[in-house]
C-alpha cells in the first residue's frame, strides 16, 4: 500500500484539484490534513506517471509525494541546518561582515550543487575569514540569521510524540548551538571555527563535518537509541545532504538545488517545514506550535 500526499501553502490546495488526482489514481477516500494545505489518499500500487503528475502539480505550487505506507511515521528526525532550518548559510553571512560576502557566495553554491568538494570549499572559505572578530558571530546570529517557517512546529511535534531531534551541519557549532537551542533539539554537531586572540584563525577544526560525517552521525544516532536508519526522516538541501537523505528511511529534499532534487524521491519546494509532519500521517491538530 502506498500514500499520495499533497501539499501547499495554507490555503492554496483546491479541494477540487485533490479530489481529481484521488480520483485519477483510484485512491481510497481523501483525508484533509489541513484544509486547503494538505491532503493525502491510499493506493495500492505506485502510479506509473508519478512523476509526470508532480511536474503538473509543481506549475501549480502543489507538492506531491508517492511513498509506502507502511513505517511512514518516523521515530528519529536528523536535520540539515543553513538553508534548512534557518534561511541562510552562516558562512556566507560571516562573509558578508567581512566584506568578503560575493567571493564566498559563489563558492557555497558552487559546493551546494556538488560541483566542488565540500571539505575543499569550507577550507577556502574559512581561510578568507581569517582575522575576523568573533564578536561578529553574535552580530550576525542577531540580525542576520531567520528560522525557516514550521521548524519549531516540526521539531517539537516529533518529540511530543516520543521522537529524537539532531541538528548535523556542516556549518558551525556556533551556529547550531544556538539554533538548536531556539528549536528545542536534542542534539547537534557541525564544524568548528578555530580562533585566538578573540579573532578568526582561518582554520577549521578537524576531521570536518561533511557529507560522510552526515552519515555517520545517522548510523550513531540511531546505533545509541536502539533503532536503524529506516527510522530516520532527514532532511536537507544540498549535495553534503544526500548521503543521509539516501541512508534515512524518509530522505526529504527541501527547498533544495536541483542537482539534489534529482537524485531524492522526496521533494518539498512549496510547503514550509511542517511538510515533514504531513508526510508521515500527521494533522494539523497534532501539531504543538
Amino acid at each position: 500500500m502506498f500514500t499520495a500526499t499533497m501539499i501547499a501553502k495554507p490555503g492554496m490546495l483546491d479541494p477540487v484539484l485533490a479530489g481529481s488526482i484521488q480520483s485519477a489514481w483510484g485512491g481510497s477516500e481523501l483525508r484533509w490534513l489541513s484544509a486547503a494545505e494538505a491532503a493525502e489518499f491510499d493506493i495500492p500500487a505506485m502510479p506509473d506517471n508519478r512523476w509526470d503528475v508532480w511536474e503538473e502539480l509543481q506549475k501549480l505550487s502543489v507538492d506531491l509525494v508517492v511513498q509506502p505506507t507502511e513505517g511512514r511515521k518516523k521515530s528519529v528526525l536528523v536535520a540539515d541546518m543553513d538553508s534548512t532550518m534557518i534561511a541562510q548559510e552562516c558562512i556566507d553571512e560571516l562573509a558578508a561582515e567581512a566584506g568578503i560576502g560575493d567571493q564566498v557566495v559563489e563558492i557555497t553554491a558552487r559546493a551546494m550543487n556538488g560541483e566542488i568538494d565540500f571539505e575543499d570549499a569550507l577550507k577556502e572559505r574559512v581561510a578568507l575569514l581569517r582575522g575576523l572578530k568573533i564578536a561578529v558571530i553574535d552580530t550576525v546570529l542577531a540580525n542576520r540569521i531567520t528560522l525557516v517557517p514550521g521548524g519549531w512546529a516540526l521539531v517539537q511535534t516529533m518529540k511530543a510524540n516520543g521522537g529524537y531531534a539532531a541538528l548535523v551541519s556542516g556549518g558551525f557549532t556556533d551556529f547550531t548551538a544556538h539554533v538548536a537551542g531556539e528549536l528545542g533539539f536534542d542534539e547537534n554537531r557541525a564544524n568548528t571555527l578555530l580562533h585566538a586572540d578573540g579573532a578568526l584563525t582561518g582554520a577549521v577544526g578537524m576531521p570536518i563535518l561533511g557529507r560522510e560525517a552526515k552519515i555517520t552521525a545517522v548510523n550513531e544516532i540511531t546505533a545509541r537509541l536502539g533503532l536503524a536508519p529506516a527510522d530516520v526522516i532527514a532532511v536537507g538541501d544540498g549535495a553534503n545532504d544526500l548521503g543521509m537523505l539516501h541512508l534515512a528511511g524518509t530522505g526529504v529534499a527541501a527547498h533544495a538545488k536541483p542537482s539534489v532534487q534529482a537524485e531524492c524521491d522526496v521533494r518539498i519546494n512549496h510547503g514550509d517545514l511542517t511538510a515533514l509532519l504531513y508526510l508521515q500521517g500527521y494533522q494539523k491538530s497534532d501539531f504543538t506550535e
